[in-house]
């Protein structure tokens, strides 16, 4: 098969995952169930993405500081910790409200795709005749409207998107790590 080919790896780390298909299959799967069960609750799902993104500020924070510690001039040491502080800050916020946070990651998330829509139409207005840019116009407006769909419906939009985008990236990375899998057996 051509795409599983062109999925593997070369030389020596593809005969050393040959062997190991079956775990390859078995993350799939457990990605593809993770991401139905997130589709199926996609409001505690947003909660559980705002409380990692939350975890992961926090973490970011700490080591922000102890970065700011070992700088020798002290506007530099100053500035890591301030930005350590404000990590750590916003982490405690995701906790303690994590609806709150996730309408303002929404609300940013909204804009963003405006703005990436909006950037790749013209792009896409600016390239060459005879070139894909048709493509590119298509990806510009579902973008644009999908970040349309998001700050026109917001706050409500908030409870379930970040539990929707969640839920479909576990579905589509367990669908490649199970393709993996399989064209590793196929090798084997």
């Amino acid at each position: 098969m051509v795409i599983a080919n062109e999925m593997m790896p070369s030389g020596a780390p593809a005969r050393a995952l040959r062997s190991r298909w079956g775990w390859f299959v078995a993350l799939g799967l457990v990605a593809i169930l993770a991401g139905m069960i997130a589709l199926a609750s996609v409001v505690t799902a947003t909660v559980a993405s705002i409380f990692l993104v939350g975890l992961m500020m926090i973490v970011s924070g700490v080591f922000e500081v102890i970065h700011g510690f070992q700088m020798k001039d002290w506007s530099r040491f100053f500035l890591w910790i301030v930005i350590g502080l404000l990590y750590i800050a916003a982490g405690f916020i995701a906790f303690s409200n994590p609806l709150l946070a996730s309408a303002v990651l929404t609300l940013m998330l909204g804009i963003g795709l405006i703005t990436a829509g909006i950037v790749r139409i013209v792009l896409a207005m600016n390239m060459k005749s005879g070139s894909a840019w048709g493509w590119l116009v298509a990806s510009g407006i579902i973008t644009l409207v999908l970040g349309a769909m998001i700050v026109f419906g917001w706050p409500a939009t908030s409870l379930y998107v970040l539990g929707i985008f969640l839920g479909f990236d576990l579905i589509i990375s367990g669908a490649a790590w199970l393709a993996m899998g399989l064209a590793l057996r196929k090798l084997a």
